[in-house]
């Protein structure tokens, strides 16, 4: 009778032990840039999807989660290499554990460079231009209702408010470098989920743009040297002459309007908007900009026309390198708006997602 009790208390013991096995294997993240950390999103009724890379699935309950960072790749749309610098960042601010990270990919096989395989169902979006993928254009190929870019993000952020699966959820960062960067700039002002996270669960959301090339100007005017530091070497050596300092305003009516027309058309500014954008009015869009939490993550070398540098007419109305033209919007923002954004130089880094992501600077940023 006593070894029959004891052989029952063995194997219930068994079970247990293999119940809290099993549910610690639920709950560890999962850390490779690979076909087993990632899932897909539906975007719509009729099948069309997105992929991301996950630490963790969106549709497994999992009460450690308070925290997600969402990271947007840059224009060669390497997701998997973007989970990787985030990973990287996420082991350092010792946060895998209660932190979920997404890094989802917005392929093309729309343009010259942009050659994705396409998976089945799996949208492509707009490689460049007013229509592109990081401003909230449609895809490629319609069949079976329109979509744009931000109802990905839309998509994955719906999913994130599920209480049932993150019930203790309470901060959002969405985060971008380069291509990445304009993606989040634009969505910090244009994106619908926002107030409806906030309301509805209680989730803070803030947005880290680093080294976009461009922004959306949401006026006509344009900045001045005088619109950066004076102690900032924000010009490009070699490419822009470094003129001295005047005492003209931060901000003045465009000087080249005439021969640039389009420098205030979307996605440069708020004229002839299309996409996500096209519908909202000006006024809300720049509610939005000057009420949301935002941080301009700015390496302090990323003063060269490299890695699809933008260097249209339209975008050197803005200064002439991404750190100038980061430090100039972030001011536009603030003093025009009355916002309350960051403009924070990352030291010794360039146009560099590891170095950027991985920074001290940056990681109690993202990971706050």
């Amino acid at each position: 009778m006593k070894f029959l009790k004891f052989k029952n208390f063995c194997a219930s013991f068994a079970m247990l032990l293999l119940a809290i096995q099993s549910a610690s294997a639920q709950t560890a993240p999962c850390l490779k840039a690979q076909n087993t950390c990632s899932e897909w999103v539906d975007l719509d009724a009729n099948g069309s999807r997105g992929l991301i890379y996950r630490t963790h699935a969106l549709t497994a309950g999992n009460e450690k989660i308070e925290k997600v960072v969402v990271v947007v790749h840059g224009q060669g749309r390497n997701a998997d290499g973007y989970f990787r610098h985030m990973l990287a960042a996420g082991f350092l601010a010792d946060a895998l554990q209660n932190t979920l990270i997404i890094s989802p990919r917005f392929a093309s096989n729309n343009g010259k460079s942009c050659l994705d395989k396409l998976e089945d169902k799996e949208v492509g979006w707009v490689c460049s231009g007013p229509e592109s993928w990081r401003s909230g254009g449609t895809r490629a190929k319609v069949s079976g209702g329109d979509l744009n870019s931000f109802d990905f993000m839309d998509a994955i952020l719906l999913k994130l408010s599920n209480d049932k699966v993150f019930p203790n959820l309470k901060t959002i960062v969405i985060a971008g470098h380069s291509a990445g960067g304009q993606y989040v700039s634009r969505y910090q002002f244009a994106n619908q989920m926002h107030d409806k996270l906030a309301v509805e669960r209680g989730i803070q959301v803030s947005y880290v743009i680093g080294n976009p090339s461009s922004y959306t100007y949401p006026e006509a005017s344009r900045p001045t040297k005088t619109a950066w530091p004076s102690d900032v070497a924000a010009d490009a050596p070699g490419y822009m002459p470094v003129l001295p300092k005047t005492s003209e305003s931060a901000f003045v009516a465009f000087k080249d309007r005439n021969a640039c027309t389009a420098y205030n058309h979307w996605p440069y500014g708020l004229e002839n908007k299309t996409g996500y954008a096209k519908d909202i009015p000006d006024a809300k869009l720049k509610y939005q900009l000057s009420t949301r939490p935002a941080t301009y993550l700015l390496g302090e070398l990323d003063i060269l026309p490299l890695y699809g540098f933008d260097d249209s007419c339209a975008a050197m109305a803005q200064g002439p390198t991404r750190l100038a033209r980061g430090l100039a919007y972030a001011k536009f923002v603030n003093d025009t708006f009355k916002a309350k954004h960051s403009a924070i130089m990352v030291n010794a880094c360039g146009h560099d997602a590891r170095c950027m992501f991985t920074s001290e600077t940056a990681l109690p940023i993202l990971f706050r």
